[in-house]
């Protein structure tokens, strides 16, 4: 590593989490995923990884999630997404160590595609802890901080809002809103530390890392985006602290990167 931007001795972005960083109170319901999705799909799975807080050493136990990425050999069937659901459900009433357990689902053809090669195929070269199969990241290339990468992993903010407006205008609890909240605040955080990741030259998942990264630049927005970490880690269904995400700091946001960044390629 270098001084301390998450990138390897080359200049590349450094793999952030490792089995060996995994708590001991996380590693019971590590190895119970591993032996279900093992169990569960067999020769159908190329690989499956980690990716989160879990891996990368700073989960408290009670409060994160865990969170999965399975690849599959052929194209997600509806069979197994029904059968991770399952898995979701049953791990997270098993463990309570986690709050929640994510299982995301992909093919080999999408993670090595050329549309995916800065995205999908970033995020698991440099995200994700491979758990079981062959590593996709001996397939893949080393990713530098660059504008290009910036725009294939967030550069569709302008396509995600309307949903969340949508979302919002359909809660009718704070539980609700608080949900949304959270997911909103996360991907207004990483969003606002790509906008300026390339002038910083390295990479970092920490949502308060990012934030402070994002203010050395644009500090009009740092009050926001610090408001974009509290809602991520601790929603707080606050229907105002939402609308000024969404309304406010979102579009600001997109507008910005599309600006700096461009779009990112369209997808089928």
């Amino acid at each position: 590593m270098d001084d301390g931007r998450g990138l390897d001795t080359d200049g590349a972005i450094a793999r952030e989490g490792s089995l060996a960083r995994v708590g001991p109170a996380f590693a019971p319901v590590v190895e119970a995923a591993r032996a279900r999705i093992a169990g569960l799909f067999g020769d159908a799975l190329h690989s499956a990884y980690l990716y989160g807080s879990v891996p990368r050493g700073t989960a408290v136990p009670g409060t994160s999630d865990l969170d999965l990425q399975l690849v599959f050999r052929d194209a997600v069937t509806g069979e197994q997404r029904e059968a991770a659901g399952e898995m979701e459900a049953g791990l997270d009433a098993a463990f309570g160590e986690v709050d929640g357990v994510g299982v995301l689902l992909g093919s080999v053809r999408d993670a090595l595609s050329e549309l995916e090669r800065h995205d999908f195929g970033f995020f698991l070269a440099c995200l994700c802890t491979p758990l079981l199969g062959e590593d996709l990241a001996d397939r893949l290339p080393r990713y530098r901080p660059t504008s290009l990468l910036a725009r294939e992993t967030n550069g569709d903010l302008h396509l995600v809002l309307p949903r969340w407006r949508e979302r919002a205008g359909r809660a009718e609890t704070a539980a609700e809103r608080a949900g949304l909240g959270r997911g909103v605040g996360r991907r207004l955080v990483r969003t606002g530390f790509t906008l300026v990741m390339p002038l910083w030259g390295g990479w970092t998942s920490d949502l308060d890392e990012s934030a402070e990264i994002f203010g050395r630049y644009r500090p009009d927005r740092l009050g926001q985006m610090r408001a974009a970490v509290a809602e991520g880690r601790a929603p707080s269904g606050d229907p105002e602290v939402l609308e000024e995400l969404i309304e406010d700091l979102g579009p600001w946001l997109a507008a910005e990167y599309r600006a700096v960044h461009g779009e990112k390629a369209p997808r089928p």
